[in-house]
């Protein structure tokens, strides 16, 4: 059977594998031996479930949302990964990784944010466990996300501004790579998104996979069916839509929708549409679309959104973009800015700007009456707020 899934190398079509220097092989090599026998494991599932549902909160809710609903003329339901613990998604992913690093007798954790969603995540599971934890952020994400800064020293971390690129995301990245080749023995990088060499785009798809399990169920209760006509959910790196889509990717009687970030436009210079304006590379370990000029350097990335100025994407993105399986909608600044203000004042939600692309993507779509669509609401915008107060008063609401 045809599958969009993982291969036994690592590998999602054309994309994925594991680049990575000398000094980290036996870490990644330690990591793909030991990640499915943990996680399948009988007391690793008992563990993470138990959290899941007393510390995290889930299930999440499948919210009908009538009024948006009403407006693009089918059944959205809104997947309510704003209502975690923390405010995101990021924790499903986060726990499960710690969980396994306590496994593999790790006593430090190291991990890289852009929005704050998931170095929050992860000090906030590192103070769960007992566990030291260093938290690479890019300079300009470390301003225009300062609350969760706040946060994640509240809760024990210590946050590295990172000064080099346009210090975001990526530059981030970079740093808490160079930090693990310098500490290979004691430390487990918890890698945020469905980036990274194998096995980590599988093992965090897995970990999220939770949201697309809890879908089927919440279908299967609200409409007699387990499977929507629509999934849609953004991408940057791209491990909320791995999770939405996880259960279903082989199922081809749903339509799948990524929405990334246009930025000012995807031919503006200022975009991180990763999958429309890459091209094949390698990044942080993996062969993925990378956005790279002619001499295959890294072109900066930009976003109004901290979490989806990358300029990569997940192989398994990669992978269903380049088979058709999915479709990719590039949503601009303002689309993203005009959908979470039509969220908030239709349905009492202020979602992460994250969320908001994906929101962008529904004026885009033409719904048949009677369609069912489940968008993922990533985060909460609480961290946002700062952007969308500057952007409230230039709009005609």
């Amino acid at each position: 059977m045809k599958t969009y899934q993982v291969d036994k190398n690592g590998y999602y079509g054309r994309f994925g594998g594991a680049y990575i220097p000398e000094i980290l092989h036996q870490c990644v090599q330690d990591l793909r031996d030991n990640y499915l026998k943990i996680l399948e494991s009988d007391d690793f599932k008992r563990e993470f479930d138990q959290l899941l549902r007393d510390y995290v909160g889930r299930p999440s809710p499948l919210y009908l949302a009538k009024r948006l609903s009403d407006k693009y003329g089918c059944k959205i339901y809104l997947k309510r990964e704003d209502l975690n613990h923390t405010g995101a998604h990021k924790i499903n992913n986060t726990i499960g990784q710690i969980l396994l690093a306590r496994r593999m007798g790790k006593s430090r954790i190291i991990a890289e944010t852009g929005a704050g969603q998931h170095g929050v995540a992860t000090a906030t599971v590192c103070a769960l466990m007992d566990m030291k934890c260093v938290v690479y952020m890019g300079k300009t994400d470390v301003e225009r996300q300062h609350a969760n800064v706040q946060k994640m020293e509240m809760l024990g971390a210590i946050v590295v501004p990172v000064t080099s690129g346009n210090m975001t995301l990526k530059d981030a990245t970079n740093e808490a790579i160079r930090d693990w080749c310098c500490h290979p023995s004691d430390t487990h990088y918890i890698i945020g998104s469905t980036v990274g060499p194998h096995p980590y785009p599988d093992m965090v798809a897995r970990l999220q996979s939770v949201i697309s399990a809890e879908i089927k169920k919440q279908l299967m209760e609200k409409e007699g069916r387990d499977y929507p006509d629509y999934l849609i959910a953004c991408v940057g790196g791209g491990s909320n839509a791995a999770g939405t889509i996880y259960h279903y990717v082989d199922d081809e009687r749903v339509k799948i929708i990524l929405a990334e970030a246009g930025g000012k436009g995807i031919l503006s210079g200022m975009s991180a549409a990763t999958i429309q304006l890459g091209k094949e590379g390698i990044i942080h370990g993996a062969r993925t679309l990378v956005m790279q000029d002619e001499d295959g350097q890294i072109e900066e990335p930009y976003s109004i959104s901290a979490g989806l100025d990358y300029p990569g994407i997940g192989p398994i993105h990669a992978n269903l973009s380049a088979t058709g399986r999915a479709r990719v909608l590039a949503i601009n600044d303002d689309e993203a800015l005009n959908a979470a203000f039509e969220l908030t004042r239709m349905e009492g939600i202020i979602p992460a700007l994250e969320s908001a692309h994906a929101l962008g993507a529904l004026p885009k779509v033409e719904f048949a009456p009677g369609t069912v669509v489940v968008l993922t609401v990533s985060g909460r915008g609480d961290k946002d707020m700062d952007t969308y107060i500057k952007n409230l008063n230039i709009r005609d609401l």
